[in-house]
């Protein structure tokens, strides 16, 4: 279980839930912008590394992935460029395609001599920062449950659908447990669906990371996200571990009273599950679907390019 191949006849589901809620407009508490700033910023470097893994460091993207990002606050729905309510997954090509926009930033590198430099690079921005409304989780997890029933039942041999959700408070319409158990009921010929949670605290230091037992928390809603969530699977787990992460058998997809600095490494470790060697080391080189193109065939000699790896 869990250790289906991806490739194009088998590809993977990513879906992200993100809290739109006016609580995101609070300040990280890391000097590095609001809640919702930094939580738009890790989805577009995820979304940016999924689009550059998936073109084998080429022109063409191939589509290991299909994508969802739910956003709910003030409305629900999906917040992807070129996604709509009848069709709010795209294959990542799509994704590639539609950013909502590309902007120019500057980031500081090495310079080759022990120094750092400034560059300008551009940026493509698919998910901006929203903070307006309710926190209505349940709605949110709701509208995505026929969305992955669907993919499951188009998608028998893939992995099982991986959601991530992320928010800085509580549910207001309602227990989100129901509905995620619902989702954690679906599945594919590889296993149960996964559904993880992330939420974000401004403060440092009080933050619990894949417990588990829910006995580490006093606080109610850590024991409705806990329930909520998927106990995490070997690769995943050692992808934690990897990161320093203390994670044990039985340690389930939540991190809680997380600092936003966890974020990306979250949504990283989240993203891992999808292959048994995680998602930065995805390599497909003989894909069920055969070679799309020349450029993807071996060498006379039977050996691949490095080009026609995909990288990161």
């Amino acid at each position: 279980m869990y250790s289906a191949e991806i490739n194009r006849k088998q590809p993977a589901l990513l879906m992200l839930l993100l809290d739109h809620s006016f609580s995101m407009s609070e300040s990280s508490g890391q000097g590095q912008g609001t809640k919702a700033q930094v939580l738009a910023l890790a989805v577009n470097n995820l979304l940016g590394n999924a689009v550059l893994l998936c073109s084998r460091g080429g022109e063409k993207i191939y589509n290991y992935f299909d994508v969802g990002v739910v956003g709910y606050g003030a409305t629900i729905g999906p917040i992807l460029h070129g996604a709509s309510d009848e069709q709010p997954v795209l294959p990542v090509k799509d994704l590639a395609d539609n950013p909502r926009r590309v902007d120019a930033v500057t980031r500081r590198v090495p310079d080759g001599a022990g120094g750092v430099v400034p560059v300008q690079q551009q940026m493509p921005i698919w998910v901006d920062p929203v903070a307006d409304g309710a926190t209505p989780m349940v709605s949110a997890l709701q509208r995505a449950e026929p969305t992955i029933a669907a993919w499951c039942a188009a998608h028998p041999s893939s992995f099982p659908p991986i959601v991530i959700n992320v928010t800085d408070g509580v549910s207001t319409d309602g227990d989100p447990r129901e509905a995620a158990a619902r989702i954690r009921g679906l599945s594919t010929d590889d296993g149960a669906a996964l559904v993880f949670n992330l939420h974000l605290s401004a403060l440092s230091g009080q933050a619990v990371t894949f417990p588990d037992s829910a006995e580490a928390f006093n606080d109610p809603n850590a024991h409705i996200l806990f329930e909520a969530s998927s106990v995490l699977p070997p690769a995943l787990l050692e992808a934690a571990a990897a990161l320093g992460y203390s994670v044990r058998a039985g340690s389930r997809g939540l991190l809680y009273n997380a600092d936003v600095t966890m974020v990306i490494d979250f949504l990283d470790i989240g993203t891992r599950a999808v292959t048994p060697t995680g998602l930065k080391d995805l390599i497909s080189t003989t894909d069920a679907a055969g070679y799309g193109s020349d450029d993807d065939a071996p060498d006379d000699d039977g050996r691949r390019d490095e080009g026609d790896q995909p990288k990161l």
